[in-house]
């Protein structure tokens, strides 16, 4: 899989310097929820919960193998009761009391953190945070810096130069530019975004109505949030200015409830928390005291099984848990005769799991480093093929032992293709394809299961699907890290150089935590009521979806270069209008320079200064002046959107155009949307511009080869025709089945207007209606979207409704549905989960009730496109066609057909699609044909 390439983006902490002083403080809260959510319920024989107990000393233990400082402690918090209770006394008021089977733990797990020899922190009255917010700066104050283990945003305004903050599930810093990301503020600012948009969690009130990205553009406009309170009057939006003014003193209450206090007491001296190694015994101890045989032998105490007799102490030892085997160590295989036992091994196991080592992320020209199986829990090995190579050209190295890439893709091709024997990959499309290329073996693997679609068809939306998130979330373990192999920055080494001892237990390890998560995730399959969903279509897409991206499809480079030189001389003259219009040359990218002619020489209305005194330009200015009737503002938005063309559509996809073929070949991400659709990346070819004159310029570019065309099958309004089967509307289901022009019939119903007499501005407005319907649309995103007040657009969904009520029931019985069991179904029966489904900020509430509204549409849309798509190929192959599936954009396909072939492959492709569901409703299937992708629309 691409494990290797993705771990890029993590990072372990950068060594400390000699001399330098580090301290780490780790969020124990964090830890130990993480623990005791992660994990399967774990009893001593005594009956006492240690799940929690496992899984925070594991954490602990692997962290601190990792990562060193001069100094650590972990930081708890003493109780619920704080002065900020004082303040607001609903503060945390809504937060459940914690599981009667973790209580007995927190005890245990202070022990644990003495045994594992590092200083704990706690006080009556303060939280956590304000601890760390203390000694952080008490720290940094000596000259020290500071490392805050915790992903919680409450953190992320202790952010700066010398404080940052390490995701503890992601690997990831959190530095000034993630916390901006997320908050839209630098990170003096979060404790200001925060006071204004509130937390439900922590029952922090802010003011009603702003949510955190208006707070960030309050902020930005204003400074800080004394400057907002202060200007509040000057606000232009009237429910956004009453709400500031009448909540002013609510949200300085809230800021004083989510500042850390960061002059709090310390009760632990600095030079406590020194790091230093475990006492051996008392760390051995504690973790036979608990029965953790696992971290007894990980951690090098010998046989977990010790008895009594042998121990160092004469306390007895109660009977461990029972628990899956260690990770680790495993084998590296570097002779013929020992890959051949694993072969042997696995065939006769007649379950592997599979995985790649690489040097890229782009399969089609990854460089294939080794090769790694496990045939059960535990027993799993590792296969280098091409370790060494760089440093023997450069040094004249000898290369370690290993066999020949040949000699072992030779002897794992039967194994790989035979049938009887299932292979389980993470993200099988990357392994697939760069084991199909011939300079690896051209092997075809099959058949597979993939863990991520496993998980990704059960639980979309609900999480990440990366191997790293599913073993800390069902196997309670955290995998070696790439970056902890391969090191980090201008010090990182090609995973092929990593000495073998390494490179096998970060690569064995890969597939062993693969087996393990196949044989916790496949039998949920059935329970889940997704069985038949994931083997019917997600598992099968695979395949398909990999002879795609390895076909790729052709693009005229000649033509994209005279669009891009087109576009850049464009480009020069509306400069030279908009230096005419601004009376003297400037950049025009600079938002700097076109802020001074804007607001300091023109001494145009409505600037507004950032925080770093820089006039405000970004689009909601440009067209605020636009409408104002400014010519040089209006020329400034099309310019920027011309420029955005060339660099992102033009010049983006001359650096993906593939020499050696003449083709892009993108990437289609299966499991990273929260409603089923695919994502297109590198390059992503579903964003193209469909109705802008330049958009249909670029998809000219894309063209077939000689003696082909390019046929284009779009599903015609397939989300409204899911909504009239979902709502069961029979004027609805009587227009699609008519072939009704929809959006007349909806003008015709709720306007009032005879059929006929339907013009375009009410069939616009009608389109908008029956869209925004599917979307969740209020009133007033309806207003800004007609133009209209929004006492006249409450009216006209009023009609809507009152002309379709069983669209209305549906948008509530799905919204119930989201709020009972935190997921809603497409029609198919594929759960679709809602963020935020739960929670107490109205704002966000209605956000997540929009998506539960909408997913099931979408969700719906892309599972009738993905049956299709897996249904084609075999069609079109068993009726002698040539033609070629190479794209997918959401609601079309794109196929490459011989010219002779046109009209047989049109009637498979149409036939097919619009009968590969039965719905209330017909579903219809647009096709289109040309030499180019523009032609076929």
């Amino acid at each position: 899989m691409a494990r290797a390439a993705m771990a890029t983006t993590e990072a372990e902490l950068p060594p400390t310097p000699p001399g330098e002083r580090h301290l780490i403080l780790v969020d124990g809260s964090g830890y130990i929820f993480r623990a005791f959510h992660a994990l399967p319920p774990m009893t001593r024989p005594d009956g006492t919960h240690v799940n929690a107990v496992f899984g925070f000393t594991q954490m602990l233990t692997q962290f601190l193998q990792k990562h060193v400082g001069t100094h650590i402690a972990v930081v708890f918090d003493a109780g619920r009761m704080t002065f900020r209770n004082t303040i607001y006394a609903g503060y945390k008021a809504h937060r459940p009391e914690a599981p009667p089977e973790l209580i007995p733990q927190f005890i245990l797990i202070r022990e644990a953190t003495d045994a594992v020899g590092v200083a704990r922190i706690e006080l009556d009255g303060y939280e956590a945070d304000d601890l760390i917010a203390t000694y952080a700066r008490a720290f940094t104050e000596e000259g020290g810096r500071v490392t805050i283990v915790s992903s919680d945003k409450d953190l992320m305004q202790l952010v700066r130069d010398d404080v940052e903050m390490l995701d503890p599930i992601k690997q990831k810093p959190i530095r000034a530019p993630e916390v901006f990301e997320k908050f839209g503020v630098e990170p003096r600012l979060v404790a200001d975004v925060q006071a204004l948009a509130g937390d439900a969690t922590d029952n922090v009130p802010g003011v009603p109505g702003i949510g955190v990205k208006t707070a960030a553009a309050l902020l930005a406009e204003f400074g800080d949030l004394e400057g907002l309170l202060a200007g509040a009057h000057t606000i232009k939006q009237p429910k956004r200015r009453e709400a500031l003014m009448e909540n002013a003193e609510l949200a300085r209450i809230s800021k004083r409830l989510v500042l850390l206090d960061d002059d709090a007491p310390m009760p632990l001296a600095i030079e406590a928390m020194v790091a230093r190694s475990p006492d051996p015994a008392a760390l051995e101890f504690f973790l036979r005291t608990q029965g953790f045989r696992s971290l007894l032998a990980r951690l090098g105490f010998g046989e977990a099984a010790l008895h009594p007799a042998a121990r160092r102490d004469s306390t007895p030892m109660p009977e461990a848990p029972a628990e899956a085997p260690p990770f680790g160590p495993y084998e590296t295989v570097t002779d013929l005769d020992t890959l051949g036992r694993w072969i042997a091994e696995a065939k006769a196991a007649g379950i592997m799991a599979l995985d790649t080592e690489t040097d890229s992320l782009d399969s089609l020209r990854a460089a294939l480093s080794g090769i790694s199986l496990a045939t059960r829990p535990g027993r799993a090995c590792y296969i280098p093929l091409r370790h060494g190579a760089v440093a023997q050209d450069m040094l004249s190295a000898p290369a370690p032992t290993q066999i020949s890439p040949e000699a072992a893709l030779a002897a794992l091709k039967p194994l790989l293709e035979d049938p009887s024997v299932l292979k389980v990959l993470q993200n099988a499309k990357y392994d697939l394809e760069v084991l199909a290329r011939p300079e690896n073996g051209a092997i075809a693997v099959a058949p597979i299961d993939d863990t991520m679609v496993i998980s990704y068809a059960m639980e979309a939306g609900r999480y990440g699907h990366g191997m790293d998130e599913l073993s800390q979330r069902h196997l309670g373990h955290t995998p070696i890290t790439y970056d902890s192999v391969t090191g980090t920055g201008r010090a990182r080494i090609p995973f092929a150089e990593v000495p073998l001892d390494k490179a096998t237990a970060y690569a064995a390890e890969d597939a062993d935590v693969t087996l393990r998560l196949w044989h916790v995730l496949k039998p949920r399959l059935r329970a889940e009521q997704t069985l038949a969903l994931y083997e019917q279509v997600d598992r099968r897409i695979i395949g398909v979806l990999q002879a795609m991206e390895t076909t790729g499809i052709k693009v005229d480079g000649a033509e994209l270069a005279r669009i891009g030189e087109d576009f850049a001389q464009r480009l020069v003259t509306m400069e030279a209008r908009i230096h005419t219009l601004a009376g003297k040359p400037f950049n025009v990218g600079s938002p700097k320079q076109l802020g001074e002619i804007l607001f300091d020489e023109l001494k145009l209305p409505g600037g507004k200064k950032g925080k770093a005194g820089a006039w405000g330009t970004d689009v909601t200015v440009l067209e605020d002046l636009a409408a104002q009737g400014i010519d040089l503002a209006r020329a400034v938005l099309d310019w920027r959107q011309i420029a955005k063309l060339k660099s992102t559509y033009v010049d983006g996809l001359q650096a993906q155009l593939d020499p050696r073929t003449g083709r892009v070949h993108t990437n289609y991400s299966l499991a990273n949307t929260s409603t089923g659709r695919l994502a297109s990346t590198e390059p992503n070819l579903q964003n193209i511009p469909v109705r802008s004159e330049e958009g249909q310029r670029i998809r000219a570019a894309f063209v077939a080869e000689p003696g082909h065309v390019l046929l284009a099958a779009d599903y015609s309004q397939i989300e409204l025709r899911l909504l009239a089967h979902l709502a069961d509307v029979p004027t609805l289901r009587e227009a699609f089945a008519r072939g009704e022009d929809i959006h007349s019939r909806t003008a015709s119903e709720i306007f009032g207007i005879p059929a006929g007499q339907v013009d375009k501005e009410a069939r616009r407005r009608a389109k908008t209606i029956n869209f925004g319907i599917i979307y969740g649309m209020s009133a007033f995103g309806l207003a800004g979207r007609l133009g209209i007040t929004a006492g006249e657009a409450r009216g006209i969904i009023d009609a809507y409704f009152g002309q379709y009520p069983g669209i209305r029931d549906c948008m509530e019985r799905l919204k119930a549905e989201a709020r009972e069991h935190g997921y809603v179904r497409t029609s198919f029966g594929k759960k679709l989960w809602i963020a935020e489904i739960g929670s107490r900020d109205p704002q966000r509430r209605a956000g997540a009730e929009r998506a539960a509204i909408n997913a099931p549409f979408q969700g719906g849309a892309a599972e009738v496109i993905k049956r299709a798509m897996v249904r084609l190929p075999r069609a079109l192959r068993e009726a002698g066609l040539g033609a070629r599936m190479l794209l997918q954009v959401h609601d079309e396909l794109v196929f490459e057909v011989p010219d002779a072939e046109l009209e047989a492959t049109s009637m498979i492709v149409k036939r097919i699609m619009e009968t590969v569901a039965e719905l209330r409703v017909p579903l219809a299937v647009d096709i289109g044909a040309g030499r180019s992708w523009s032609d076929a629309h």
